[in-house]
C-alpha cells in the first residue's frame, strides 16, 4: 500500500518545516500558523491551535523575542547551546503538526526520525557557522549570521508551504552535501600529525 499525495505533500512540508527550525525555533511554526489560519496549510489533528490567535501572538512575540536576542553578542552563542535539543523538539512538532494525513502510528516515527533529525541536522551546521563566524571575525559578522538564519527560517518556511516536494528535495540533498563535508573535514582533521 503506497503513500497518497496528499500523505507525501504532508511530509514533505513537515521535513521543510523542520529544517526551518534549525534556524530559528518559532518563526516556522508562526507562518505555519498564518498559512493554516489563511486556509493554505492543513493541519494534523490536534493542531488547530497553530492557527488560533493566541498562538499567533504567542509565536509572533516569540518569534521576535528570539530574532532580537540572535543580535546580542553573547546571547546568541548561549542562545545556540539551548536551542540545539529545543530546534530537535520543534523539528519534531512542526513536521507532525503539517502530517495531516498520515496515520498516527506511523505519523510520530516519520516526525521524530525525519523532521527531528532534519533540524538537528540544520541547527547543528547554523552553530558551526555561528561558532566559525566569531572565531573568525571576533564577533563582528554574527550579525550578518543571524540574518541569513532568519532569512533562511523564512524562505524556507514558506517554500515548504509553496513548493513543499522541491523544498523537501532541496533541503535534504544540502544537508547531504554539508554532512559529507563535515565528515571530510573531520577525517581530515583526524590523519593531521600531532604538533609539539
Amino acid at each position: 500500500m503506497g503513500m497518497s499525495m496528499e500523505a507525501v505533500v504532508g511530509v514533505a512540508v513537515g521535513i521543510g518545516l523542520a529544517a526551518a527550525t534549525g534556524f530559528r525555533v518559532f518563526l516556522p511554526f508562526l507562518v505555519a500558523g498564518l498559512a493554516a489560519r489563511w486556509g493554505v496549510l492543513p493541519l494534523s489533528d490536534g493542531f488547530q491551535w497553530l492557527a488560533s490567535t493566541g498562538a499567533l501572538v504567542a509565536l509572533a512575540t516569540a518569534s521576535l523575542v528570539e530574532t532580537a536576542a540572535y543580535y546580542v553578542p553573547g546571547i546568541d552563542h548561549a542562545l545556540d547551546v539551548l536551542a540545539g535539543p529545543a530546534a530537535v523538539i520543534a523539528g519534531i512538532v512542526a513536521s507532525a503538526s503539517a502530517m495531516a494525513d498520515i496515520p498516527p502510528a506511523i505519523l510520530w516515527p516519520v516526525a521524530i526520525i525525519g523532521g527531528g533529525g532534519v533540524a538537528g541536522l540544520t541547527k547543528a551546521t547554523s552553530a558551526v557557522t555561528r561558532a566559525s563566524s566569531g572565531v573568525a571575525t571576533v564577533g563582528l559578522a554574527n550579525p550578518l549570521v543571524a540574518t541569513g538564519e532568519i532569512a533562511g527560517a523564512l524562505g524556507i518556511s514558506i517554500a515548504a508551504i509553496v513548493i513543499p516536494i522541491i523544498c523537501a528535495i532541496v533541503v535534504l540533498v544540502m544537508l547531504a552535501w554539508l554532512a559529507l563535508r563535515a565528515r571530510r573535514f573531520l577525517r581530515r582533521r583526524s590523519v593531521r600529525p600531532a604538533t609539539f
